[in-house]
């Protein structure tokens, strides 16, 4: 029965013991290979390459369909670990300082508990990142998942201080010190299609509203913070279903960390997806894969499709609801004011600051000017058209300044202020 026995669930997961042990000595060897930042991601990149051939991993747009050179592309990396980190306060400067000058950008979560991020950045910059923390013994295993862009999908690069690094609410667990048993993406199929378990999509309503794994069992949940409350519903389930196993999936992982953690108090069996659903996605050829839809990701791209190219859904500015090209077409959208998720209950606060914000984004529009809250093309454009322009006027103003005090500078003088 899937009430808690005396046994934890880590001892139970026999079946994937062996797989895990392999993983983990993976792990090491990719640590030990992160030497050279500049090849970090040769493997990565392979695999990606054989697995969807003619990769072109980000845009709408059939011009951004082609393939990009490894030298013109955006490696985005996500990566968590839950490890001690009582000295996270003094890290924060250092990392931020770093992550700067290797032209990464992107947000690093730091807290006593450990660590939460995702980055982007040119493959070299991003790698020397990695580097950087693995040379911390603490850090030095830190797995990571990566996908590739044509642009940042973040505006700048940030690093917070956190009481959590994934909020859960709950303070006696530990993930660190216990949680479920590890299943490798290749594994993962075989656990999922097993009678005796039950799959639980750990994530918000609004990300399995976009995809998730065929039978999964998913909660009404606006955060995170909310699935404890759904613990007895779990294992209601799994009465009624006659269910052994409970298994459990989230983004990248970091969700199911604590999850399992938590119903380890409850549940004999418990069971997580290695690395989340892009580490699923990265892994998994297309004509194996048992995920249907898109995958939320907490960037600009807002999703990933199985090929980890960017989906063609873009976000509402006021709830944050992922949209359509239906949702914006319909008379409920008010372009970066509401969409059809929230424009019925709105707050008149939030109402009046969206509204301000698009006003302000028309502005800088017309006058030709970049705003925070423009996509990152439209705003890299009006960044280079303005710097072409600033150039020409800083020549004319030299030329004319020479030409004013000419008769005071022989030639040689001219030809050395307009140089």
């Amino acid at each position: 029965m899937p009430i808690k026995d005396s046994a934890p669930a880590a001892s139970s997961a026999a079946s994937f013991s062996q797989s895990q042990s392999q993983s983990q000595s993976q792990s090491q060897s990719q640590s030990q290979s992160m030497a050279e930042p500049e090849s970090l991601f040769a493997s990565s990149s392979t695999m990606l390459a054989e697995s969807f051939p003619g990769n072109a991993p980000v845009g709408n747009k059939s011009a951004e369909k082609k393939v990009m050179s490894a030298s013109s592309r955006v490696s985005i990396v996500t990566f968590y670990k839950f490890v001690t980190l009582e000295d996270y306060v003094d890290l924060k400067q250092p990392l931020l300082d770093f992550c700067r000058q290797q032209k990464v950008k992107g947000t690093v979560l730091l807290a006593k508990e450990g660590m939460n991020a995702t980055i982007a950045g040119p493959e070299t910059g991003v790698g020397k990142v990695l580097a950087y923390l693995r040379h911390d013994p603490r850090l030095a295993d830190l797995e990571h998942k990566i996908s590739f862009a044509g642009d940042y999908p973040f505006y700048r690069m940030k690093v917070k201080l956190k009481r959590e690094i994934v909020t859960m609410g709950i303070p006696d667990i530990r993930p660190a010190v216990q949680t479920g048993a590890y299943v490798p993406a290749q594994q993962w199929n075989a656990l999922i299609q097993d009678d005796q378990v039950l799959l639980v999509d750990t994530r918000n309503d609004y990300e399995v509203d976009l995809g998730t794994f065929s039978g999964a069992v998913a909660f009404p949940m606006k955060s995170f913070r909310a699935f404890p409350a759904y613990k007895d519903a779990i294992i209601n389930l799994m009465h009624q279903q006659g269910k052994s196993k409970l298994a459990m999936f989230c983004t990248g992982g970091i969700r199911c960390e604590k999850s399992t953690a938590f119903m380890q108090a409850y549940v004999d069996q418990v069971y997580h997806l290695q690395g989340g659903i892009l580490k699923y996605l990265e892994e998994i050829p297309q004509q194996q894969s048992l995920w249907q839809g898109d995958c939320f990701v907490f960037d600009n791209r807002v999703t990933v499709n199985k090929q980890l190219e960017q989906g063609s859904y873009q976000q509402c500015f006021a709830c944050r609801h992922p949209i359509t090209a239906e949702d914006m077409a319909g008379p409920d959208y008010q372009r970066g004011i509401c969409c059809p998720y929230c424009c019925k209950h709105i707050s008149s606060k939030t109402l009046a600051r969206v509204t301000e914000r698009q006003k302000q984004m028309d502005l800088a529009r017309q006058r030709k000017m970049q705003h925070l809250g423009m996509p990152l093309s439209e705003a890299k454009k009006i960044s280079h058209k303005n710097k072409h322009t600033h150039k020409k006027k800083d020549h004319v103003k030299k030329y004319r300044t020479s030409s004013r005090s000419s008769h005071h500078l022989p030639d040689s003088g001219m030809q050395e202020i307009l140089v």
